[in-house]
């Protein structure tokens, strides 16, 4: 069994992999990349050269290539002490336009080396093509957009520009994507050049975040804070389950830029939501204040106090990009609550009249529940939830959900909904393979053995006939952390059944990635699980292969 889990293991991470690799060959190979600038006001607002230039910035924004300016090639020489200050503003200056000449395949291009170009500018030029031309990148020289030529007036954003990109390999994305996955938190995360002082750990028992404000004491709050960590705190104790928090280890499934601009896949799933929950906080200088401020997300922003005097009254260090404590669940909380309660219902009553239906073959009860089955299949999911939906708000029932106002009320309708086609496919399944296991020799020969009705059912029928409906349960347990597209769309649920729709609408090549590796790994946990549980279940089932 161990054996076999471990084999089922690694070819489930190897189909994990694969699965991503394919989703990212898809957005970044057969995909037209131009389409994520449809739903982009900056990319309307920008023209000439530098709307030119605004396309391959999104486009390494969103991981489609590698670009590097001319100015940044000049830039890094800086920092690597090959070039002075002085040098780089003479060179960065290139000449407005370059000289044209046709290439092998009659093409008009614009010549890179310009006669016009200082001498300075002229040597770093050249260094720059051939360092980047022979690591495989295309260089683009792109010349002064004139409005007037005689004038020599630029049109706006016509200004000369020099850079280069390339396409990142798939393997070298995969590389990163998954290299990143996992981040620790560590005292050299931020830059060396800043002065932050010592860069060190420190646990305390008395956690100053959970100062009272009217007593001014600290309660026994354990926690380990750091300096030169991105997290103000890695490690913290509060009231809120579990209990015991950690920043120290991150998981990165891919950033957002458009559903959720700038967060991660992984967040925007668990964050709370909802109106802000406000209490009355001691900031680090010793200000007081009723914020929803959540002093233990707080990260490092470089040069964050010095720029406004607001936050300079709240904070002594740079540690000062925080969340905000909200009142209701997350994206996969709502999912999660609806689909384990619906998953519950299913089993509930779906068995039970499965178990009905298979004893009373061809009898009343059995052919009401066959209308039943046959209703949910050919109707289509979306008419009936629109229906159902209609009937509970006639009943008084809140028909779409209020992340600001919550209340029970409004979970029954979407878990109804969500519950009936589950129903129907255990009735459906479960009387089949009870039918089957109904007509099968082992029966015939148990009841000429003299075994009663009650006991051919319960010890043999019933137990093999629920092998294959028990390897489905830990996927539908999981299954709810997905949630229902659907479902969620009509009723307006905030949680994670959408979000896909929404990335892949709005061409969130970050997010689209990001589920797509959790739906993957649900799917393949979901499997292993299946076959424990079906393996416990039935002693008979060994996944141990024996050589013959």
């Amino acid at each position: 069994m161990t054996k076999y889990l471990l084999r089922r293991l690694l070819h489930g991470l190897i189909s994990v992999v694969i699965v991503v690799a394919v989703v990212m060959l898809l957005i970044y190979s057969l995909t037209d990349r131009e389409k994520i600038f449809g739903n982009d006001p900056m990319f309307t607002k920008k023209s000439s050269n530098v709307r030119e230039m605004y396309k391959y910035e999104q486009w390494e924004k969103y991981g489609y290539i590698d670009y590097v300016t001319y100015n940044e090639y000049l830039i890094s020489l800086v920092r690597e002490g090959q070039i002075t200050e002085e040098e780089r503003a003479k060179a960065v200056e290139i000449a407005p336009t370059a000289e044209t000449y046709t290439d092998d395949a009659g093409n008009q291009r614009a010549e890179l080396f310009a006669d016009k170009d200082s001498p300075e500018a002229s040597k770093y030029i050249h260094q720059f093509v051939e360092y980047y031309e022979s690591k495989g990148y295309t260089v683009v020289r792109l010349n002064a957009d004139y409005y007037s030529a005689r004038t020599k007036k630029l049109n706006n954003g016509g200004k000369q520009a020099l850079f280069t990109y390339k396409d990142v390999p798939l393997v070298s994305r995969l590389l990163k994507y998954f290299g990143n996955l996992f981040t620790v938190d560590n005292i050299h995360y931020v830059d060396e050049e800043i002065d932050i002082g010592e860069r060190k750990l420190t646990f305390t028992l008395h956690d100053p975040a959970y100062t009272d404000p009217e007593t001014g004491e600290i309660p026994f709050s354990p926690a380990i804070m750091g300096n030169g960590t991105r997290h103000k705190y890695l490690v913290y104790t509060d009231g809120n389950f579990p209990f015991i928090h950690q920043n120290l280890l991150t998981i990165r499934m891919g950033t957002s830029y458009s559903v959720n601009k700038g967060v991660d896949v992984f967040e925007t799933m668990t964050m709370s939501q909802g109106k802000y929950v406000k209490s009355v906080i001691t900031y680090p200088t010793g200000l007081v204040e009723e914020s929803a401020d959540d002093l233990h997300s707080a990260t490092y922003s470089d040069g964050s106090v010095e720029l406004s005097e607001t936050i300079s009254n709240r904070f002594n260090d740079n540690y000062t990009n925080v969340n905000t404590v909200k009142a209701s669940k997350s994206k996969i909380g709502f999912s999660f609550v609806i689909g384990i309660i619906s998953v519950a219902l299913a089993y509930v009553f779906g068995i039970p009249f499965g178990i009905l239906m298979a004893k009373q073959k061809d009898k009343l009860l059995d052919k009401i529940g066959t209308i039943y089955i046959i209703f949910i299949i050919a109707v289509p999911s979306l008419a009936y939830i629109f229906m159902f939906q209609a009937i509970g708000r006639s009943m008084g029932l809140p028909a779409l959900m209020d992340v600001n106002n919550e209340s029970w009320k409004m979970y029954i309708l979407p878990i109804i909904s969500l519950a009936l086609p589950s129903i129907a496919g255990l009735m459906r399944w479960l009387r089949r393979y009870m039918i089957d296991q109904m007509n099968s020799d082992y029966v015939r020969f148990a009841r000429s053995g003299g075994l009663s009705e009650g006991e051919i059912f319960t010890k043999h029928i019933l137990k093999n006939a629920a092998i294959p409906i028990i390897h489905g349960v830990p996927g539908a347990v999981l299954g709810s952390l997905v949630g229902a597209i659907i479902t969620e769309r009509v009723y307006l649920v905030p949680g994670a059944g959408n979000l896909l729709t929404n990335a892949i609408n709005a061409n969130d090549n970050g997010v689209i990635v990001g589920m797509t590796l959790f739906y993957a790994i649900l799917s393949i946990t979901s499997l292993i699980l299946g076959d424990i549980l079906m393996a416990t279940v039935d002693p008979r089932i060994s996944f141990t292969s024996k050589a013959r």
